[in-house]
């Protein structure tokens, strides 16, 4: 790909290639007469992903996590994993691509190993709000309006191609498995961080926002390390679009009514639609399953009711039900989502983030 005495190029200009060679996301098996498209040309990837996350000026800089991951080739059944093999495999970056991977060379899928590296070399935030439910009829109906909430937590999340399963009763984790290929953001510390995150009235809907921020899928056309700004975008961004201020791009949007999150903490075998699952642990904790749009992704949160006093004081003075009012305390313990989904988003997605 590189020439002799060429000068490297940007990451700009390497994303601007890789997505003129991106139309095989979201296809899990690609015909035989593909093949020799420059898409699944391995050398073409193994090339892009040494210039862009181990020799590229960006990566000298050090600017991202110093993790890599590799992606091990996919078989005819799935990801090779006979004797418990994860389907990747982690190194620490070094200045020799081929080196760093060693005797695993051949095994790595290049493609996919550089797009679940441009994944996780970005910033992510997620926030969690309570809104009413006319607040969302009213952005369902513009969608350019600003959403109000009741109360909201913005907090930093990283993607992984990894999951933690915590046990509800200790709230500590108790094992890291491969979710690939599924990209897990996952919240640790879910129990004191969403501690205030309380529905107390039937009017009232639990709404999860996933955005990317900055990092190695918003490359700048400029060798300046400056901020968020018009030349530093996805590359799926129209310049004159009403994203040229801001680089936040949102992945995951989804909200769910309190009756819905009460009807299934009442009944864990419910489902409603694709939408709603929870199921229970051995403590008095439920675990809820939030579908996203369209089915796309996951949330899984963690519901309990609140005893305090003054929890079922608030839930009285403005509940209207003859039902019990219940309050609910949700927090979001993670978001999953198919790294292809991602992928497709970073490069391609062209509407404004969700303004909450």
């Amino acid at each position: 790909m590189l020439g002799v005495g060429e000068e490297t190029p940007s990451r700009f200009d390497l994303l601007s290639m890789v997505k003129k060679h991106s139309n095989l996301l979201g296809k899990t098996v690609v015909e035989e007469e593909d093949a020799s498209d420059v898409e699944m040309d391995g050398q073409f990837w193994h090339d892009v992903f040494d210039l862009y996350f181990v020799r590229g000026k960006e990566s000298k800089r050090r600017q991202d996590d110093d993790l890599l991951f590799f992606v091990r080739k996919w078989r005819e059944h799935g990801f090779n994993d006979k004797n418990g093999v994860a389907p990747y495999f982690v190194r620490r970056w070094a200045l020799e691509l081929d080196k760093l991977v060693g005797e695993s060379f051949s095994e790595v899928d290049w493609r996919r190993s550089f797009y679940l590296n441009m994944i996780a070399h970005i910033s992510y935030s997620v926030t969690v709000a309570i809104c009413s439910q006319q607040v969302l009829r009213n952005r369902q109906v513009g969608q350019d309006t600003p959403l109000s909430s009741i109360y909201k937590i913005v907090k930093t999340v990283y993607a992984s191609p990894s999951r933690v399963n915590f046990h509800l009763d200790s709230k500590k984790e108790v094992e890291t498995t491969p979710a690939y290929p599924d990209i897990c953001f996952a919240i640790d510390d879910f129990d004191p961080t969403f501690d205030a995150v309380v529905l107390t009235d039937t009017d009232l809907c639990y709404c999860v926002l996933l955005n990317a921020l900055d990092g190695a899928g918003f490359p700048s056309e400029t060798d300046k390390n400056d901020s968020c700004s018009s030349n530093k975008l996805p590359l799926g961004v129209d310049t004159n679009s009403t994203r040229t201020k801001n680089c936040k791009l949102t992945l995951f949007s989804g909200f769910v009514s309190y009756q819905m999150v009460r009807d299934a903490y009442d009944d864990g075998h419910s489902r409603f639609g694709s939408f709603l699952s929870v199921g229970h642990s051995s403590g008095k904790t439920d675990r809820l399953y939030m579908k996203g749009p369209g089915g796309r992704g996951e949330v899984e949160v963690a519901v309990s009711g609140v005893a305090a006093k003054h929890a079922y004081a608030a839930a009285a003075a403005t509940s209207t039900s003859d039902e019990e009012m219940i309050p609910l305390k949700c927090c979001l313990m993670s978001i999953t989502l198919p790294w292809e989904h991602i992928a497709h988003d970073l490069l391609f997605k062209r509407s404004p983030p969700v303004n909450l």
